[in-house]
């Protein structure tokens, strides 16, 4: 799906870089979704985005599947999935990891 190096585990620790007025935000999806690229944009500002790859993260014995971002400012945003949106007004904290769970979810495959 993309020529970014995510089909391999990433079990490697990820290093964020909130405070101030940035926070960040990890999305939990399954499996299936292993690669699929999420982007976020802040609310309003739909053509400014940025994106990350859900990836294979295993940690203490489990597996988890999660696109990570970090260095957002605060405030409201949406979250892309194929070039739809799949989730507005997900307010970011500064200084804080906002967590969403996907899994079981419908994919929003065209």
């Amino acid at each position: 799906m993309s020529t970014e190096p995510v089909a391999r585990p990433h079990p490697e620790p990820v290093v964020l870089n909130i405070g101030g007025n940035l926070g960040a935000l990890v999305v939990y999806w399954d499996a299936t979704q292993l690669d699929t690229p999420i982007e976020i944009s802040p609310a309003g500002h739909d053509d400014d985005r940025q994106h990350q790859h859900v990836l294979e993260r295993p940690l203490h014995g489990q597996t988890f599947y999660a696109a990570v971002f970090d260095q957002i400012h605060e405030g409201p945003h949406t979250l892309w999935v194929r070039g739809q949106p799949r989730a507005r007004n997900v307010t970011i904290v500064a200084g804080q990891v906002t967590e969403l769970h996907w899994e079981g979810t419908d994919t929003g495959s065209p």
